[in-house]
């Protein structure tokens, strides 16, 4: 009778940390699959993603237009630097000429 009692009091415990342990399984599938994590298999090895033709020539594309991209930007950097160079040198030479301007004639 008391081995009954033992049993009813940890039936309840056992039944919730199963039921967590089951949902945190699931959700970190869930999150897996979500951001392009592979799953494992039962002996390790990746099960998701497959790597296919498909999926390679997409890569391929995608680093190509990275590298288009990183061109872009150096290029789109150096015309800026031009600007803030021909910005600040420029209001530097107002200024000074503002200021030949303030000083009385000799």
């Amino acid at each position: 009778m008391e081995a009954i009692e033992i049993i009813s009091a940890i039936a309840p415990i056992v039944t919730i940390v199963g039921v967590v342990a089951i949902g945190g399984w699931v959700f970190t599938t869930w999150l897996r699959i979500k951001n392009g994590y592979p799953l494992d298999g039962a002996w390790g090895q990746a099960i998701y993603p497959k790597t296919s033709d498909e999926a390679m020539e997409r890569v391929k594309l995608i680093s190509q237009e990275n590298a288009q991209l990183r061109a872009e930007l150096g290029s789109v950097k150096d015309r800026l630097s031009v600007v803030e160079r021909i910005v600040t040198d420029e209001s530097h030479r107002v200024a000074s000429e503002i200021e030949a301007l303030r000083r009385p004639a000799n």
